[in-house]
């Protein structure tokens, strides 16, 4: 079936999904769709700790996302206002996310492992009303002058405690003065550098999430309800963990094993044990799965896995491949996904769905619409011609929050999502990525704008200019790497400029390689030219054999 639109304009060109348009319902909250008919499954575990083996039912969600509800309502949370969660993937953090909204708040997740300074940047950005941590993060939040829920065994005094919160919203009265809480309300306000620049809250309705599910989740039979294990590995923090995986299988009423670090061994023993037969990772993990001898430990035929799903990050034909040898019965989904959008774009998850195409993200989900276009003169373009990728659907973000200007660059005035990635489509309706218009960095999967690392080197008082490109690596997919410019007279090391970035960014922000350079290559309008400042350090580190970056 072609897709091509061509009807309104004889120069645009805009594909739409070989698949019909699926219903959005109107008129109800995320947590709403994603815990209808929970009561059908009520004894059934939804979030099992994959190492302790805690669990969750779906009626204590269903019970704790309306007891935190009536709690946030009481502690004088209003719609609107944003919470933000500073947690590692918990088997709480669903019930959590979904009570802020149940209450009319917003949620916006947070790296815990990010610097107290990036976390504080994110609660001033977002205007945020509460925090909620745990014992082991609340040293980072406790002097950022908000109120703070922890989750904790023991109390602590300054900080009001999670299960006690939850115990006090029984005992308290009816919440009938709540405000009623519409589809085109904020929910979620998770933090993304976009397609340049510093991060930014996304700001999306429950109406955004709900559409995404819906257009995500077209292909899953009734068959699959109840009965999918998934790996709740991806930080819940992300878009891609939150909407794609505690979202989804809350929806189709599977079970989430959730793992709060990654390790080798305890991977495949959380695989294993819990039997989990969907496993969305990042390319990372594949690696380690293809080239790690600790997996040679394991008796690989107890694996129930049937299929992967890889996004965030591009994965490399020859790690694929590899996969596949190792793993021959496990199917691999990649699929590509914008927070901007809500989460997944284009995927190939869906069964029957036909030949898998290698290195293609996967075809148009139902309800969107999506072109490519020249980036110098906006035109679209036709099949099998690469240009920057542009969605356009009801699950297309409001905007940045009190960004306006960068709202514009990013939405035009059409509603077209201007993605920043370049692809193509082609004749079998298989989409692939094949460059980046973004500078964004790709570590591991997580995002580092250059812009951030960029202001915290040219804060060192030795350092009169920098700029920070991606190196490629293969276990990382890509690293952070500076070309710096340091003032006349200056005594500093690369180590001691490496270690000063470290101590002012998350760890997985760490600038990992150095060079010192006499200026910064810039455009006519001063744009640092990033493609040329790459060139001449991966040439300089081929010269002088540098080792390769410790990326740990």
């Amino acid at each position: 079936m072609g897709t091509c639109m061509e009807n309104f304009n004889e120069e645009e060109h805009i594909f739409r999904s070989k698949f019909k348009p699926v219903q959005v319902p109107d008129d109800v909250t995320l947590p709403e769709f994603v815990l209808e008919n929970a009561e059908l499954y009520a004894n059934k575990v939804a979030f099992v700790d994959g190492v302790s083996e805690k669990a969750m039912t779906y009626s204590e969600v269903v019970r704790d996302t309306k007891r935190l509800s009536k709690a946030l309502r009481s502690l004088g949370l209003r719609k609107g206002n944003v919470v933000i969660v500073v947690l590692p993937n918990v088997v709480e953090y669903g019930v959590i996310a979904l009570g802020i909204m149940a209450a009319g708040g917003v949620f916006s997740g947070a790296n815990p492992a990010s610097h107290v300074s990036e976390i504080k940047k994110q609660v001033d950005s977002a205007d945020a009303k509460l925090i909620v941590t745990d014992s082991t993060i609340y040293d980072k939040v406790k002097a950022l002058e908000l109120p703070v829920i922890v989750l904790a065994d023991e109390p602590i005094e300054e900080a009001m405690n999670y299960k006690k919160l939850l115990e006090a919203a029984d005992r308290a009265g009816d919440d009938s003065a709540k405000e009623p809480i519409h589809q085109n309300d904020l929910c979620a306000m998770p933090f993304s550098s976009g397609t340049t620049g510093l991060s930014k809250g996304v700001m999306l309705t429950h109406r955004n999430v709900v559409a995404n599910l819906c257009s995500t989740l077209f292909g899953v039979g009734q068959e699959m309800i109840g009965n999918v294990t998934t790996l709740g590995l991806i930080p819940f923090f992300h878009i891609y963990g939150i909407t794609g995986i505690c979202c989804a299988t809350l929806r189709n009423k599977g079970k989430v094993v959730v793992m709060g670090r990654y390790d080798l061994k305890t991977f495949i023993t959380a695989l294993i044990k819990h039997e989990v037969n969907f496993a969305p990772i990042v390319p990372p993990i594949i690696l380690g799965l293809v080239k790690n001898p600790i997996v040679d430990e394991f008796d690989l035929g107890k694996l129930k896995l049937q299929a992967i799903m890889t996004a965030a990050a591009p994965l490399a034909p020859e790690v694929l491949n590899a996969f596949k040898q190792k793993f021959p019965g496990v199917v691999v989904q990649e699929a590509y996904g914008l927070t901007e959008h809500s989460c997944i774009t284009l995927t190939h998850a869906i069964k029957d769905a036909g030949v898998l195409h290698k290195n293609s993200v996967g075809f148009i989900l139902p309800n969107l619409e999506v072109k490519f276009i020249d980036p110098d003169t906006g035109r679209s373009l036709p099949r099998n011609t690469p240009g920057e990728i542009c969605v356009r659907s009801q699950c297309v973000m409001q905007g940045y929050y009190k960004q306006v200007d960068e709202t514009a660059h990013t939405i035009d005035k059409d509603g077209w999502l201007h993605t920043g990635d370049v692809g193509y489509i082609d004749d079998e309706e298989n989409i692939f990525i094949v460059d980046r218009i973004k500078e964004l960095i790709k570590y591991k999967g997580f995002q580092v704008a250059p812009a951030e690392l960029e202001a915290i080197l040219l804060s060192h008082p030795s350092v009169e200019d920098a700029a920070v490109v991606p190196l490629p690596d293969e276990e990382a997919g890509e690293i952070p790497a500076a070309s710096v410019v340091v003032s006349r007279g200056a005594r500093v090391t690369e180590k001691e400029i490496m270690d000063y970035v470290a101590s002012n960014a998350a760890h997985y922000k760490k600038v990992r390689v150095v060079h010192f350079v006499e200026t910064i290559p810039k455009s006519p309008s001063g744009k640092i030219m990033r493609r040329l400042i790459k060139e001449r350090m991966v040439k300089k580190m081929k010269t002088n054999s540098t080792p390769k970056s410790n990326i740990s």
